[in-house]
């Protein structure tokens, strides 16, 4: 299925073009610093309960049950902040999450059991603030049919990677070399400050969608079909990131080496945010949904020889690889929910692919945990190519799906093009 949409062709839009954009400095910035506790969080849980416990496994297990709460509990914080307004979610969500981590603290320091610990880490994950989604919620809102939003969409993928590498890091650094609690209090405090500083810059926040007409329902972002496919996508996404945090751990055990695996983890990130930056400076000549088919085919390749490496120099070449083709897919998807959903569901639709990748990390941790215990890290790399092929196969049976529902939600065509300020243009095919 093909249809006929206009794009610029006359530049290529860039990052300093992107933040160039008016107001964008002033939600991205606070934005950043409310994002990067997400890649503290489960790992400042995972060394705090280790250290209180003794045990890896019950440290896991409370590292897991926050991220499934939080994957099941986004995407109705999307739905809130769709309907009510950013800042009005956002303020109480960064209060409620700072005392939900004091406490999960205050229990691990007291040695309190595992099933109170277990408990404590449902409402900390529950009430992470969904920053990252309503930044590209705001991107969305201000660049609707402009040729740089799949450059936003790349920059935030870059930005996410970002905070996986960099967050872990911190953590770590500050739970070895200050306290076991650290790592948590840091997160509390930079989630609580750069929270409440980005719900304040309301002036680039989405208009709110609370007043419906008499008799009129909202519908859930979930009801629309694309946007169930990119969830399965993304699940698959998940697989991938949990585990390889758990299989290139064990791998570098196995060698003889613990501390390669903060190395090897690094090539897979920087394989991520080298794509993530290349896709962003690309003028891309065939559609989205072409170019998730095809990024989702290497992914899925790439994912299914993990298994076969007995040395960290074919692994980490392996990991790069694996890296270099998760960007394509996670941006492609991205972008694809303004053509699939309606304005009014985007933080919503923007939630669930987020916590697709949560709750497909928080399973494949513990399934390739259990399968490296029992086999080897080769096993636990299985995780990977079953979540990837099971994905792959969803958005080739449902890849109709995806086709956007008409050429007004991918451009906006009620203004004018010299209203919009995009230039000259011409039409493109797009699959």
């Amino acid at each position: 299925m093909t249809s006929a949409v206009t794009t610029d062709t006359s530049a290529r839009p860039g990052y300093g073009a992107l933040l160039r954009t008016p107001g964008a400095l002033g939600f991205v910035l606070p934005g950043f610093a409310a994002r990067l506790p997400f890649g503290m969080l489960t790992i400042s849980i995972l060394l705090l309960v280790q250290h209180t416990t003794g045990s890896y496994g019950s440290a896991g297990i409370v590292s897991a049950v926050t991220g499934i709460s939080m994957a099941l509990s986004a995407p109705v914080m999307g739905k809130f902040t769709d309907r009510h307004g950013q800042s009005a979610v956002l303020v109480p969500v960064v209060l409620a999450h700072a005392a939900a981590v004091a406490a999960l603290v205050a229990l691990a320091l007291l040695d309190a059991p595992l099933w109170a610990l277990a408990l404590s880490a449902v409402p900390t994950g529950a009430s992470v603030p969904q920053v990252g989604p309503m930044v590209r919620a705001r991107w969305t809102a201000r660049l609707e049919g402009s040729p740089l939003l799949p450059t936003a969409a790349a920059f935030e993928s870059v930005t996410d990677e970002f905070t996986f590498v960099v967050g872990p890091v911190l953590a770590t650094a500050l739970c070895t070399g200050v306290h076991p609690a650290a790592g948590l209090a840091t997160e509390a405090a930079l989630t609580l400050v750069g929270g409440l500083v980005f719900a304040a810059r309301r002036a680039t926040q989405p208009a709110a969608h609370a007043a419906a007409a008499a008799g009129e329902k909202h519908a859930s972002a979930l009801s629309h079909t694309g946007l169930r496919v990119l969830v399965a996508a993304f699940l698959g996404i998940g697989a991938v990131f949990g585990g390889m945090q758990v299989s290139l751990a064990a791998f570098s055990n196995e060698i003889g080496n613990p501390g390669a695996n903060g190395l090897l983890y690094g090539v897979f990130a920087a394989g991520n945010m080298i794509a993530g930056i290349a896709c962003g400076a690309v003028a891309w000549k065939i559609g989205p949904r072409r170019r998730l088919l095809l990024g989702y085919a290497g992914l899925t390749v790439a994912a299914s020889v993990l298994w076969t490496a007995h040395s960290a120099v074919l692994l980490g070449a392996l990991g790069l690889l694996v890296g270099l083709c998760i960007a394509p897919a996670l941006i492609t998807g991205y972008t694809m929910v303004e053509s699939l959903v309606p304005g009014h569901t985007r933080t919503e639709a923007f939630t669930w692919l987020t916590g697709a990748v949560a709750f497909g990390q928080a399973v494949a941790v513990i399934l390739a945990g259990r399968l490296t215990d029992a086999h080897g890290s080769s096993y636990g790399f299985l995780v990977p190519m079953a979540g990837t092929v099971l994905a792959l196969a969803t958005l080739l049976a449902l890849r109709s799906k995806l086709a956007p529902k008409a050429p007004s939600r991918i451009i906006n065509s009620s203004a004018p093009a010299d209203e919009r300020g995009m230039g000259h243009r011409t039409p493109v095919t797009v699959d």
